[in-house]
């Protein structure tokens, strides 16, 4: 048997890990489970956790108010080490590109244990788009002895890095088996307001912004143009659970609050989030994870971003990148309300992300490096 260590600590990863925990779970003849929160986010994380009912071994509670990112990893550091010279794992699995990804991997690597990375290849070759995700990805990659890649870009990319072939595995997105689990047909809504506007049957706008390189200005003509869209279709309810971070909450809510049909709310738990996204329209987003989860539930995403770690959406035509210009942002959206076959050209698209077994997928991987098994790892490809 051998010890899996699996450590996490924000709601997206942790999202992406847990159908890869209970897989784990499930293979106990060869794998003990052991998992680490670093709650790099605290209350996102703990909504997740509860909807996979996934209660960590080790809760290192990092987070402090207005951290630096300095401060955040050494924190991290200090915390991950001290689990991993007590328990002594077998192997160390992160997602991502989020501070304890990199973290968890470092120490892993300081402890001369392997490292698995979930989610492996992702790149935009901008370190600053997204910051400072795109360096914590390159650096675990660095450091990472297995690569379950999403997708063949992702796998294109690593292999040009000079990655061994033989340590990569492509297995699609886990995200898309969190969704499978998650995403219900008849589904009420934590939150009184979304009932009463699920009830009216009127067109969803979902929306999101939070990522660093768009605060300020770029996020301010971003909230000009939903105000436009907004104005341009009152019969249509724009719905935006607003960040925690002060620095969004202060351009959204300045810009957005005085609108009938505007529904500022506060971040949604998970399953709340999903499902809503299911009853949507449309989406507009700065998030990584939602372009590869709206395609999956049939849904336009337009991509508050100059560039994206996740070109397959943009190749299949489930997403389309505008930036943070306000007259783009604005025509894009309006040309899929108003226009049928553009709307139906984008929901129609295939899904280039994930079939629902990438978590079996990836723990088949581990059984093999550990020479539990022989079987043929059969690689996701869309379809």
């Amino acid at each position: 048997m051998k010890k899996i260590a699996v450590i996490f600590g924000t709601r997206p990863d942790t999202i992406k890990l847990a159908p890869i925990i209970l897989e784990l779970k499930k293979e106990k003849k060869y794998f003990d489970t052991l998992t680490i929160a670093t709650a790099q986010h605290r209350r996102m994380l703990d909504q997740v956790l509860d909807v996979f009912k996934i209660v960590p071994d080790y809760d290192l509670n990092i987070m402090r108010p207005k951290q630096s990112l300095a401060s955040l990893t050494e924190s991290t550091i200090a915390a991950v080490d001290t689990v991993l010279v007590r328990e002594m794992p077998d192997m160390v699995l992160v997602q991502g590109d989020t501070t304890t990804t990199f973290v968890g991997s470092l120490a892993a690597f300081y402890r001369h244990i392997p490292v698995g990375h979930v989610e492996a290849g992702l790149r935009t070759h901008d370190k600053a788009n997204p910051f400072p995700e795109e360096i914590n990805r390159r650096l675990t990659s660095c450091i990472a002895d297995l690569h379950f890649a999403p997708t063949a870009t992702c796998k294109n990319a690593l292999l040009r890095e000079h990655v061994d072939p033989r340590n990569i595995f492509v297995t699609g997105n886990s995200v898309i088996d969190a969704l499978r689990i998650s995403v219900k047909k008849h589904y009420s809504f934590s939150i009184h307001t979304l009932n009463q506007l699920a009830a009216q049957n009127n067109r969803i706008v979902l929306l999101t912004m939070h990522r660093r390189e768009n605060w300020g200005e770029p996020m301010r003509a971003a909230c000009s143009a939903v105000k436009r869209l907004a104005a341009a279709y009152p019969d249509m309810n724009f719905i935006f659970p607003v960040h925690l971070n002060p620095v969004v909450r202060e351009v959204v809510y300045g810009t957005l609050s005085s609108l009938n049909n505007v529904f500022l709310i506060e971040p949604l738990d998970y399953m709340d989030f999903v499902n809503l996204m299911a009853r949507s329209y449309l989406i507009i987003t700065d998030s990584g994870g939602v372009q590869e989860e709206g395609p999956s539930l049939g849904k336009p995403i337009l991509v508050l971003r100059k560039v994206t770690e996740r070109p397959e959406a943009v190749t299949y035509g489930t997403v389309k990148l505008v930036g943070l210009d306000e007259t783009r942002i604005f025509s894009s959206a309006k040309k899929l309300i108003d226009s049928k076959a553009a709307y139906a050209k984008m929901a129609g698209a295939i899904n280039p992300y994930g079939d629902g077994h990438a978590a079996v997928r990836t723990v088949h991987a581990v059984k093999k490096y550990f020479g539990f098994s022989k079987k043929v790892i059969h690689e996701f490809r869309p379809r």
